[in-house]
This record gives C-alpha cells, structure tokens and sequence, in this order.
C-alpha cells in the first residue's frame, strides 16, 4: 500500500461507516448498535472527514444569544439533541456557554459526552424519531441539533419535539446535510410547523461547509411567544 493509500483509506473506511448508517431508516435498534462499536473512535473519524458542522451550529448558537437572548451566556440554559461525543458541547463551552444538557440514541455516545466534563445530563437511549417523554415543554432557553436530520436517523417531524421542548421566544438551531433537505420532507414540516404556529423560521444558511465531501444548510428557528403552551406540553 502506498503511503497515500495509508493516507486516505482511514478517511474512506470513516465514509462507508457513514454511508452505511444512511440505510438503516431510524432503525432505532441498529443506529444504536452501530454507534456503540463506534463511540470510542467518533471524534477522531469526524475529523479525517473534515466534519465542521460542530463547530458552525454552536457559532450560530452564540450569535444568536448576543442577538436575543438576555442575561448572561453561561446563563442560558441549552439542550444538544443527539448529542453523540460531545462535539457541539466542546464548542458551546468555548464560547462561554455553562449550562448544557444532552441527549443521545446511543448509551455509549452519551457517556462520551459526559467524560468531557461539559454537560450537566447527558442522557442516552433517547430516540428523537419518538416522543421525548424525559423532557417537559418549554425547558431550555436555546435547543441545538448537529448531525441528527441526516438520512437513515431522524426524521423531518423529530424539529416538532425539539420546538415542543424549547420555551416561546427561545431558538432551536439546527443543521441538515444537503441530500437529506433535498430528499426528504423536511421543508414541507418546517412550513407546517409555522402555520400551526410551532415555530418561524429565522434564517436559513443554505450550502455551508459540513463534510468534506457535502455541504449542509443550518436553520434558525424562534418559538413564537404566542406558542400554544396545551400543544407543548
């Protein structure tokens, strides 16, 4: 094998790992195997190929409190949807944020999470593709999800639950790989949710850098103050 052969083929055997979780359709049983053999490498795939989207939702996550949010940042409190590893947690600590939550399918994923010292819970076996029955309604000032409305894990009415859980006038920021917005229903429950008044859409990043190999789009949502608090609990 020659010594660029040694080089990429970490990169391409991280990608066929990926492509494969694309097939399982929310098979909540088989993501959950599939991450728990790979929880103790994740952080170290994602960067051999190139995964920023840690990194660019947490980003938004910050303006977005400067922009909106009142009080102090370490203040704030914020749940990370499919919080795997701890990817996005790492980022939000940087940028001053103190009081994090998580949740993850994978048990092993979590417990990753909770080794960096960062998140307040991080809980796993929850599966976003149901209700989240661990959570009340309007419980986080600001909702995160990074990596979760991909193909073969999510699907578009799992943003329902995260609106559900954040209060009204709080945000839910959130990133979609490009072929899951273009495949999927996603946009059509993003306006559905806005006509029953879940959430508005604040601004949408349409093909920003997410993997080396596919961009993704990364969503604002704001909870109207008006939200239905009987549809939210």
């Amino acid at each position: 094998m020659s010594t660029q052969d040694q080089q990429t083929a970490p990169a391409e055997a991280v990608r066929e790992r990926i492509k494969a979780s694309h097939n399982l359709d929310g098979d909540a049983v088989r993501l959950a195997s599939l991450y728990r053999g790979w929880a103790s490498t994740f952080n170290q795939d994602q960067v051999r190929v190139g995964y920023c989207g840690p990194t660019i939702v947490a980003e938004l996550a910050g303006a977005v409190q400067t922009a909106y949010l009142a009080g102090q940042r370490n203040g704030i409190a914020v749940l990370d949807a499919g919080c795997g590893t701890g990817l996005v947690g790492v980022e939000l600590e940087r940028l001053g944020f103190g009081l994090i939550d998580g949740f993850d399918l994978s048990q092993e994923m979590a417990e990753k999470a909770l080794q960096t010292g960062i998140y307040r819970h991080a809980r796993g076996n929850v599966d976003l593709n149901g209700r989240l029955s661990d959570y009340s309604g309007a419980g986080y000032d600001l909702t995160v999800c990074c990596g979760v409305f991909t193909l073969g894990h999510v699907r578009p009415d799992g943003l329902r639950e995260l609106a559900r859980v954040t209060r009204p006038n709080g945000f839910v920021v959130a990133s979609t790989r490009k072929s899951y917005a273009e495949s999927t229903s996603f946009e059509v429950e993003v306006q559905r949710l806005q006509d029953e008044g879940f959430l508005e859409l604040v601004q949408c990043l349409r093909n920003g850098r997410y993997l080396a190999e596919e961009d993704g789009h990364y969503w604002v949502f704001r909870i109207p103050a008006s939200a239905s608090a009987g549809k939210r609990q």
